[in-house]
């Protein structure tokens, strides 16, 4: 649905952009808010990692499709073996971008590559956590994979395995990656762009879009007039102000989460009172038809309400600025050093308004009687503060972050961001431990009421972090395009789902 918002005319921009009106009528120019760190395929769980490389590049196992549930990608059948394993067929006939013929054992290495420790993915940190997998290839085109820890959704995790040929290395990230996808990856001029083009010999249907080039720009009204003015196609992500025009923008409830992840394990944020002083410190209504568009729902869990076992019998954290006082002032006759200074990190373009969304919660948090200050940080810098390992002299740390979970099962999440040993957990907690182990195991009514349990349990006891907004996206599209933003825009951008009018 097309929503019509505006303080900032993006009109008054287009004077500022150079560049011709149109692309060629086969290729597509994309603005995004933020530039490439890294062009890993087993890093395309960050979302501006995946925009550019899943499903382009670098194919998944099996997809999970928006409407349609999990599909086969590279993958044509998978069947229950039992005792955890799950054996998958494979997709013959497939070749990579180099030439050379995919197999199972390119998969067997995928897996073990991501999932090691030679090197940092975040696919195998965030979604292979606490479990061990293990391959045994039957045949060329057959793999048993094998979960320890058993896990009855196996094949959906497989919707985030991206493939590799069994000749990258091990130790090290790719910098011109290789799939198995319908594009080959050109080149990267680094703070310029990024191009793709079609290959001739993909094993599937052939794309409409021949060719795509990415570029950055960190700022939201100059996006929205880049497509405006058809210096670019698709602006995937725009702020609420801009998203002013009718004919190209649209709005959809997407699956991404604001939080702000508390470091549970240094003073004074160790203490729960605090915790849930940061909680009743902010006017989480405020946001809504102002800075963030109307629709935005109030989170109490990490993940969307279309995963299941979301606990829909839980309520946001009243905004009650004296109660915030009062637990602090109680910390602190206890001997709790609550006025410490507390360092709030932001990620600059991590969604439209950011910035101001971040001092304005600042504002309330000081208010309310922390010392506290804003530091904003590129993704490149902000994730060392993100993801373990942490600074030992750190201080108190509270991270802004936000996370997408469109698979529909909170198994792509609370892993990583709640277990002791998760790549981007703030807290120790045995009870969550062992609670994630229980719901990641169990299937049917049973899975989904113990994940429900685990929710409030993360929110109503163990208070481990400041849950804000289910957000909605705003996209912006070149009406010479026929093309709609899903759920699935936040974490990929399929080319090949792009099409010409």
């Amino acid at each position: 649905m097309t929503h019509k918002f505006g303080r900032i005319s993006a009109a008054l921009l287009a004077s500022t952009i150079a560049g011709s009106a149109l692309a060629q009528d086969n290729s597509v120019t994309i603005v995004l808010s933020e530039e490439l760190d890294v062009v890993e395929p087993c890093m395309t769980s960050r979302s501006n990692i995946g925009r550019v490389i899943q499903q382009n590049i670098s194919e998944t196992v099996t997809e999970l499709v928006p409407g349609e549930g999990l599909q086969p990608r590279l993958a044509t059948s998978w069947e229950d073996m039992g005792g955890g394993t799950w054996r998958f067929a494979l997709r013959e006939g497939v070749t990579f971008s180099d030439g050379t013929t995919f197999g199972a054992e390119d998969v067997a290495h995928s897996i073990a590559r991501t999932t090691g420790d030679a090197i940092v993915c975040e696919i195998g940190a965030k979604f292979f956590g606490g479990m061990e997998i293990t391959t045994e290839i039957v045949d060329e085109h057959t793999i048993d994979i094998t979960a320890d820890p058993a896990q009855p959704i196996l094949p959906l995790l497989m919707s985030t395995m991206t493939v590799v040929p069994s000749e990258t290395p091990m130790d090290s990230f790719v910098d011109t990656p290789i799939g198995t996808g319908p594009y080959t990856f050109d080149e990267y001029n680094v703070g310029q762009n990024i191009k793709l083009s079609v290959r001739d010999d993909y094993w599937g249907d052939a794309p409409v879009v021949q060719s795509a080039t990415y570029v950055f720009r960190s700022d939201s009204a100059v996006r929205a007039a880049m497509v405006k003015t058809g210096e670019a196609d698709i602006a995937p992500n725009i702020a609420l102000q801009d998203a002013t025009d009718p004919d190209m923008d649209y709005s959809y409830p997407n699956s991404e989460t604001v939080y702000l992840r508390v470091d549970n394990m240094t003073a004074p944020l160790n203490d729960v009172r605090v915790r849930q002083a940061l909680n009743h410190a902010v006017d989480r209504e405020a946001f809504i038809g102002t800075i963030l568009a109307d629709g935005t729902l109030l989170a109490t869990g990490m993940t969307p309400p279309s995963t299941i076992g979301y606990n829909h019998d839980l309520t946001p954290y009243a905004y009650d600025p004296d109660k915030a006082k009062a637990l602090l002032a109680e910390a602190k006759a206890d001997g709790v050093p609550v006025d410490q200074t507390i360092t709030l990190i932001g990620r600059t373009n991590n969604f439209g308004n950011v910035l101001e969304t971040m001092e304005a919660m600042l504002q309330m948090f000081q208010d309310a009687g922390f010392n506290m200050e804003l530091q904003m940080y590129e993704v490149a810098e902000w994730e060392n503060f993100y993801s373990k390992p942490f600074a030992e002299d750190r201080g108190p740390q509270i991270v802004q972050a936000m996370h997408d979970n469109a698979n529909g099962d909170p198994v792509f999440s609370m892993y990583f961001k709640y277990h002791s040993d998760g790549l981007q957990s703030g807290t120790t907690d045995a009870t969550i431990d062992d609670m994630i182990a229980a719901a990641t195991a169990a299937t049917g009514a049973k899975r989904e009421q113990l994940w429900s349990e685990l929710f409030a349990y993360i929110h109503g006891e163990a208070v481990t972090d400041v849950l804000l907004f289910h957000m909605v996206g705003f996209s912006r599209v070149n009406t010479r395009l026929d093309f709609a933003p899903t759920i699935k825009t936040n974490s990929e951008l399929q080319l090949s789902q792009i099409a010409f009018k």
